[in-house]
């Protein structure tokens, strides 16, 4: 079993990946991993990512509360958003927030990353929503997010960044590499004069291979009301009153809202 020791270098080793690939800047991003039920590290407030040692990192409880600090060393200030992704979902063990340039710019403009452009982003991701503004330290950030959690491996940030999570560290990463490898092609396809879109068939092929892959966490292919009630799947399913609509309705209002987002009335 992997020592607790162990995990705090390889929150430092991720933390100077995100940083040396310009993913954050100064103090930026926040970093966590489930210990326990009751337990879980996570990167301090006001230090960069790019220069943590493992006696940088702090634990605290399921509340958030410090449990163990060294020196002036306190948990970030995002802790809450990461306790309330634990908290919903419990197959999760990690969570990485940062602010990758393309996926934040996409966050900024209001668009989520919904269209299918490339075999793995299909396949890894689904889709990227984007969750309401809310306060950075506030209930705001975590009651905004909590709608999707039940539905996605990564969220964006409206007019914040990028919220990735999954069952391990690496995976929790490579989930944020993934959101803005998407976001970079989508961009520059867009400054080409529009990506070229699977079709639904190729989109459905790549969901039976994910099936086939078993691979963990939650997914379009899996999760999709359309695919439920045995229709196409949307590929796209982001929408600001979620909450407040049942399902069928739900996938309507996605497509549509997502289909004027992007220009494709």
């Amino acid at each position: 079993m992997i020592s607790e020791y162990e995990i705090k270098k390889e929150i430092c080793e991720i933390g100077k990946r995100i940083y040396n690939r310009g993913m954050v800047a100064a103090n930026d991003g926040n970093i966590s991993v489930k210990l326990s039920d009751n337990e879980f590290l996570c990167t301090p407030t006001g230090v960069s990512k790019g220069f943590m040692t493992p006696e940088y990192i702090c634990k605290v409880d399921k509340e958030g509360k410090v449990l163990q600090a060294n020196g002036s060393f306190k948990p970030s200030s995002e802790i809450k958003m990461h306790m309330r992704v634990y908290k919903e979902r419990p197959d999760v063990n990690s969570v990485v927030h940062a602010h990758p340039m393309y996926a934040t710019g996409f966050a900024i403009a209001g668009i989520p990353l919904t269209q299918p452009i490339m075999p793995e982003a299909v396949i890894s991701l689904g889709c990227v929503p984007i969750a309401e503004y809310g306060t950075p330290s506030t209930e705001e950030i975590p009651d905004a997010v909590s709608k999707y959690l039940p539905y996605y491996d990564a969220v964006l940030l409206e007019n914040h960044g990028a919220l990735t999570y999954s069952d391990s560290l690496l995976n929790a990463y490579h989930k944020m590499e993934s959101v803005e490898f998407y976001a970079k092609l989508l961009y520059i396809s867009k400054q080409l004069g529009g990506p070229q879109e699977l079709n639904d068939a190729q989109v459905q092929r790549l969901y039976e291979i994910r099936r086939q892959f078993g691979m963990t966490g939650k997914h379009p292919a899996d999760l999709c009301q359309n695919n439920k009630d045995g229709k196409a799947s949307c590929h796209g399913c982001n929408s600001k009153n979620a909450s407040e609509q049942d399902s069928t309705q739900l996938v309507a209002e996605i497509t549509k809202k997502v289909m004027e987002q992007l220009g494709l009335k």
